[in-house]
């Protein structure tokens, strides 16, 4: 496997410490020593060398839900989550990636998401096509808010109509490439369809431009303004498209500093109920980018929030819909 050097320093510099055992969701879930980041290192560290194939470790470094923790806690500067993207790129051009894997990706070239979907509830469906005409405000609801959780993508639409506001919401929305990401770290080359790959089996990979984000700028250069529900789609366009050289010209803001300024505006009234809530920062808003007052703001606005004890940029996040895929 042929990392770059940035990546073979951060192995085998981060593979000495345990400054980060603690911290990793994932290891602290399973309470297994090759789910931490240190073992992660350890195990590609042996692949450079080849002392081990890569098949060995994938269902390791798959084990990482990318949430930087490592990163955050990291004193001296390593970056886990870096290393771990990059072999699984690494494994996407060698074709060594598992089965499992190959079929999330194949999903997300013929579907658009990793889960293979193509009909969206009748609910949802209802709730979009109240808004199919064209503004100046687009409303991104993402792949795991119409296909895995439509109930709340339908609570998100009702709350912008509470206040009044004009929004468009698509009924085939475009992926942001964000699964892609995870998966394979896609936005550095172009996929290859199931339909190629059956043509030509041993392709699995070829580099070059991510197409997926880059369809996907285009539609959000339409409109002035286009709101991100989910916090990994809007990591993926505020923070990825512009490391990856993508522009988004129209003004990308997150689902939650959107509605905590129609609250600051008064556009929507708050009935503050007096319950308890315990918020759990989503990584992607407390580190990627930095916003943890505006969730903070809307859940005062309505009930009494007690904090968790790690919280913004400390806060432990283990695993996502598509990890549970």
């Amino acid at each position: 496997m042929n990392l770059s050097d940035k990546a073979k320093q951060h192995v085998d510099s981060c593979r000495f410490c345990w400054m980060c055992h603690h911290i990793c969701p994932i290891g602290n879930a399973t309470g297994h020593e090759r789910s931490t980041a240190r073992a992660r290192a350890l195990g590609i560290s042996l692949v450079n060398r080849n002392a081990i194939e890569l098949s060995e470790i994938m269902d390791n470094i798959y084990e990482c839900c990318t949430c930087g923790g490592c990163v955050n806690v990291c004193v001296t500067g390593w970056d886990p989550v870096m290393f771990t993207k990059e072999t699984r790129l690494k494994a996407a051009l060698e074709g060594a990636l598992p089965e499992y894997i190959n079929k999330l990706v194949d999903n997300c070239l013929e579907t658009g998401n990793a889960y293979g979907e193509t009909e969206i509830s009748a609910e949802l469906k209802k709730a979009i096509d109240v808004h199919s005409a064209k503004t100046d405000t687009l409303l991104y609801l993402g792949v795991d808010a119409r296909y895995k959780v439509s109930c709340q993508a339908v609570k998100a639409i009702k709350v912008l109509e509470k206040a009044g506001a004009e929004f468009t919401v698509l009924c085939d929305e475009p992926a942001s490439g964000s699964q892609l990401d995870f998966l394979i770290s896609a936005s550095r080359f172009r996929a290859v369809s199931l339909t190629e790959r059956n043509f030509c089996p041993d392709v699995r990979m070829r580099p070059g431009v991510n197409w997926q984000m880059e369809a996907a700028a285009k539609v959000f250069n339409d409109y002035k303004t286009v709101v991100l529900y989910d916090p990994n789609d809007a990591k993926t366009v505020k923070q990825l498209y512009k490391e990856y050289g993508i522009e988004v010209k129209a003004n990308a803001v997150t689902y939650t500093s959107f509605v905590a300024g129609l609250l600051k505006d008064g556009k929507l009234k708050a009935h503050n109920t007096g319950k308890t809530v315990v918020f759990q920062d989503p990584y992607q808003l407390s580190r990627d980018l930095e916003e943890t007052e505006e969730p903070r703001e809307i859940i005062k606005a309505y009930a009494t929030l007690h904090e968790m004890l790690l919280n913004r940029r400390e806060t432990v996040w283990a695993g996502n819909i598509l990890m549970a895929e």
